[in-house]
């Protein structure tokens, strides 16, 4: 398992526990597993760090009837690093308090410096212009205002996939992004669904997008576009509009600021929105990414109508893209992003893989453009899939 960003955060291997659950349930579930689980434990931390202590990983489908549903799962062995601090947390399920050393318990394979060839498809063009053609339609009948429309394509690699290497790529080129590893789902995401450290909360919405050139003076020029972009910023209103209404109902204050930034990945631009809040009650970060997903930045506005508009043009189970990935520690706290700019593994054959993308797709959006716009989203991984050094 893997949560870094800029060189810091956590690894973890072996299992002590899961907790696997489906359904429109499967958050509240896992909240009350976890809640059960803590309440018993026995924690040691020496370190009090984000991430120290007893944490479990986890991440959920998209949709209430995927059969992807979701898991929690609880390491056996977690590293970590956050500024000068570094740590290793031993979890057992035995009542052992020995500490091993890390030599002791460090995995005995090494990580491959390569990553097997693997094929990639293209995807098909004329099924997403159609899907997004019937969307824009529904939208000007005054059916809904924004829905989110997501492609996938598939991949095979020539052996089974070690997710190390592509994670190590995926790290070194997207630093700013949350590198994420979580039961076979993968990934470099921009977008954070809610934080919660010691009562702060902090959600970053990106919605509202635009490719850059490689050119820094024309990337100026493209970044100050897209803060001007009516189309792009009516997308990126309705997403911070939805974060903002659910933790306006658990913070005794929430602050917004008046203007999005542009926030720049070697992919692509978003407009980036932080929205931060003081909880007034003590809600854990299970229950705050239930309410929040989905948020309008993955699926549309209003909300049902947007998801009932996905599940009939979309074609595709999202399994667990989009839906919530991240930790949680034995107070409630933790980090969670949406799964976006991922791949999810095959259970049953670690060659096959599932590359996602997904676009906000408005009143004024054609379909050429957003097939470029879900391109750029792709290549994260694909890049990461493909590299050879």
């Amino acid at each position: 398992m893997s949560w870094v960003r800029r060189g810091e955060g956590m690894v973890a291997w072996g299992e002590v526990a899961r907790f696997d659950v489906a359904g429109a349930g499967r958050i509240d579930q896992a909240d009350a597993w976890w809640r059960r689980v803590t309440r018993h434990a026995v924690i040691r931390d020496d370190v009090h760090c984000p991430g120290t202590g007893l944490i479990a990983f986890g991440s959920f489908s998209f949709a209430d009837g995927s059969g992807a549903g979701g898991a929690l799962v609880v390491p056996r062995y977690v590293v970590g690093v956050r500024g000068d601090d570094a740590w290793l947390t031993v979890i057992s399920d035995d009542g052992r308090t020995e500490m091993p050393t890390f030599d002791d318990i460090a995995p005995r394979e090494p990580a491959p410096t390569t990553i097997p060839a693997v094929a990639i498809a293209d995807g098909d063009r004329e099924a997403w212009a159609a899907a997004v053609s019937a969307a824009v339609e529904r939208i000007g009948a005054g059916e809904l205002e924004k829905v989110v429309l997501a492609r996938a394509v598939e991949a095979t690699a020539q052996s089974p996939l070690d997710v190390r290497p592509v994670l190590s790529h995926l790290a070194e080129a997207y630093p700013t992004c949350w590198t994420f590893h979580v039961d076979g789902l993968m990934g470099a995401t921009p977008e954070l669904l809610a934080r919660i450290d010691h009562g702060l909360v902090t959600s970053r919405v990106l919605a509202g997008t635009i490719r850059p050139t490689g050119d820094e003076v024309a990337d100026l020029a493209h970044a100050a576009a897209l803060a001007r972009s009516s189309k792009d910023r009516e997308e990126h209103e309705y997403a911070v509009q939805s974060v903002t209404q659910v933790l306006e109902t658990h913070c005794g204050s929430v602050n917004v600021p008046e203007e999005p930034s542009v926030l720049h990945l070697p992919n692509v631009m978003h407009l980036a929105t932080d929205v931060t809040g003081v909880l007034s009650h003590n809600a854990s970060a299970l229950e705050l990414i239930r309410e929040l997903h989905p948020s309008a930045a993955v699926c549309g506005t209003p909300t049902l109508t947007a998801a009932r508009v996905i599940d009939e043009l979309e074609g595709l189970d999202r399994a667990r893209y989009a839906g919530p990935v991240g930790w949680i520690n034995a107070a409630g706290d933790g980090e969670w992003c949406i799964g976006l700019r991922s791949a999810e593994i095959s259970q049953e054959d670690p060659r096959r893989l599932r590359l996602f993308a997904g676009c906000g797709i408005v009143a004024a959006s054609e379909p050429d453009a957003e097939w470029a716009e879900s391109e750029a989203k792709l290549e994260p991984m694909r890049r990461a899939l493909t590299a050879t050094d």
